[in-house]
């Protein structure tokens, strides 16, 4: 069987003769099967096996994360870059995440960090909304403030210490975006991207270097998050811009 825990839900990639079966994991309520990922937004197309219904909370890292299945992308893959990244944020911090989701970094950074300000931005209304009920899920709304829409017409300009960049797809056309999110005196960016073997840790600094123009850039960390596609990874770079 291969398949993952999201909340109470039992997340399959193929179907299995007796899913009832599954429900003797502990925790395991409800068994659906992932199909195809539709569109920009990624929806997935889930089939319900056992129960019914596909929304659930999931908790991670004493984090709350209410979504529904059958609508929003969980990746379990994610959950040490998660970790990592709500322990990098310093006292007082302002960040910025571009691609905020239903808070997937935001929500961890806001209940494990002193972050001062978190602006969380994102364009599916669905992600929103759900987005809005983990701040108050999590009690968090005095730190987090989300906006809806594309961060390219919705980012704050010049105010982060420190801007996240979670999303792989067309990332790197939004890197502008982020050079004009930081500080005047600089900051630090957190840039995801998918990417061959060969280029995984070359490809994504260069881009970053191209959009910083003459700015001073510094590498200061990079690395594999997980096998994205066959040769292919999701990649992280954290790096300081001035």
């Amino acid at each position: 069987m291969r398949g993952k825990v999201i909340g109470d839900i039992l997340v399959l990639k193929k179907e299995v003769k007796d899913p009832e079966t599954l429900l003797e994991i502990p925790g395991v309520n409800r068994v659906v099967k992932l199909g195809r990922i539709r569109g920009k937004t990624r929806q997935p197309e889930v089939t319900v096996l056992v129960g019914e219904g596909t929304e659930t909370i999931h908790k991670e890292n004493h984090c709350l994360f209410k979504l529904d299945v059958s609508k929003i992308m969980w990746s379990k893959g994610n959950t040490t870059e998660r970790k990592r990244i709500a322990e990098l944020v310093e006292e007082r911090e302002i960040v910025v995440d571009l691609f905020a989701g239903i808070g997937y970094f935001s929500i961890p950074m806001a209940v494990h960090s002193q972050a001062e300000k978190i602006y969380s931005l994102e364009i599916n209304p669905t992600a929103f909304n759900y987005l809005c009920q983990n701040i108050t899920l999590n009690q968090v709304d005095n730190v987090i403030e989300p906006i809806m829409g594309d961060c390219r017409d919705s980012a704050p300009y010049g105010v982060a210490d420190r801007v996240l960049m979670g999303y792989i797809g067309n990332t790197h056309h939004y890197l502008d975006v982020a050079l004009n999110t930081l500080k005047e005196e600089g900051g630090v960016i957190h840039y995801h991207e998918s990417v061959p073997d060969k280029f995984k840790f070359t490809r994504p600094v260069d881009r970053i270097k191209e959009a910083a123009g003459d700015r001073e850039v510094k590498i200061m960390n990079k690395k594999i998050i997980k096998k994205y596609s066959p040769g292919v990874y999701h990649v992280v770079v954290d790096a300081w811009i001035k």
